[in-house]
């Protein structure tokens, strides 16, 4: 039996002791303390093929999945929970064989679908086993919204573990300017504070894992809606951060603002986000979209504006001529054929 079905078999007797009241647990607060996906025990006659199955030693994570080619999964893509799945762990060997490099996965939430905090935990374990299998690195990324539990979350992604296997990077999405889930509003400058707060207590928690910051991109915040954010804290928040993600997405910017075309709007946005966080060489890796049409059979009236391929190949461009280390497309669901194989021979392997 190969190594590859060997893993797939311990998951799955992991699980199976699990059901017969096994070892993997999950916090049952919606606010306090998530716990991590640990394997704590097992039935006797399962440690001696756990232990033979699992990995020596989880591997040092790195800055490394953010480098290269990367794409992103998130929970209306794969949980029923959200919706009917349309990436399942199979669609990993797709995404190897077209030279994804990283997984960017929403993996935790904060509202009633996902009480434990993390999504299902035996979904994630065929994701990051599927993943692993073929090669790809996970990051597990989670929108805070700035509020009692959030911490909890990005630390039990910080510590999810099934067999040796764990998320290879975690991201925090920086983009929530709502309320609160009482309806309360929340002011910009406070938004800062408690955003400066949770990123401060998760550095500090998750020790030397490093951090990736999916942020507005600074060309939406100080040109085109600068009501958007106003003060956003980069200085604040700087040195805990070690790889920045501005979610360029010039698919929904028009023609006529000069940042609807694949190339400018991360260009600027890096040149822009470097300044702002006091370190020409901080590391990028950009996304872009939405999207991508191939120009065959694309749908006539997409729920939102799609990115052209055209504008995709300028967009691969602007991350060479700012030196990022990575770069990926929002999202792999929305990817035309045709975009998907482009984007093979655009992306180094």
């Amino acid at each position: 039996m190969t190594q590859t079905r060997l893993l797939w078999l311990g998951a799955w007797l992991v699980m199976a002791a699990f059901v017969g009241g096994g070892a993997i647990y999950v916090a049952n607060s919606v606010v306090e303390d998530p716990a991590p996906i640990v394997v704590t025990s097992a039935p006797a006659e399962l440690i001696s093929v756990s232990v033979s199955l699992a990995v020596d030693s989880p591997p040092e994570r790195t800055v490394d999945p953010y480098r290269g080619y990367g794409t992103w999964v998130d929970v209306f893509d794969f949980d029923p929970a959200y919706n009917t799945p349309t990436v399942v762990p199979s669609d990993l060997v797709e995404m190897a064989d077209l030279g994804v490099r990283t997984v960017f996965l929403q993996a935790a939430r904060l509202d009633d679908r996902t009480p434990e905090g993390l999504v299902d935990p035996w979904l994630l374990t065929e994701m990051v086993l599927a993943a692993h299998r073929e090669g790809v690195d996970v990051v597990g990324w989670y929108l805070p919204r700035f509020e009692r539990g959030d911490n909890d979350r990005l630390i039990a992604l910080a510590e999810f573990e099934v067999l040796g296997h764990r998320f290879d990077g975690v991201a925090v999405d920086i983009e929530w300017i709502g309320p609160d889930r009482a309806g309360n509003p929340i002011t910009d400058e406070d938004r800062s504070l408690r955003l400066t707060s949770m990123s401060n207590s998760v550095d500090v928690a998750t020790g030397q894992l490093p951090l990736g910051a999916i942020v507005p991109p600074p060309v939406q915040t100080e040109v085109i809606n600068t009501s958007f954010w106003p003060g956003f804290p980069w200085t604040r928040i700087a040195d805990v951060y070690d790889v920045w993600l501005p979610m360029s997405y010039w698919s929904f910017r028009s023609d006529s603002s000069g940042y609807g075309e694949g190339y400018t709007y991360h260009e600027e946005s890096t040149r822009r986000l470097r300044e702002n966080v006091g370190d020409p060489e901080a590391l990028v890796h950009g996304i872009g979209g939405i999207g991508g049409l191939d120009g065959v059979d694309d749908p006539p009236d997409p729920p939102e504006p799609l990115a052209s391929l055209a504008e995709i190949e300028r967009f691969v461009v602007a991350l060479d001529d700012t030196a990022s280390i990575g770069g990926s497309i929002y999202d792999w669901n929305t990817l035309e054929p045709l975009v998907r194989e482009r984007l093979a021979e655009l992306f180094p392997r």
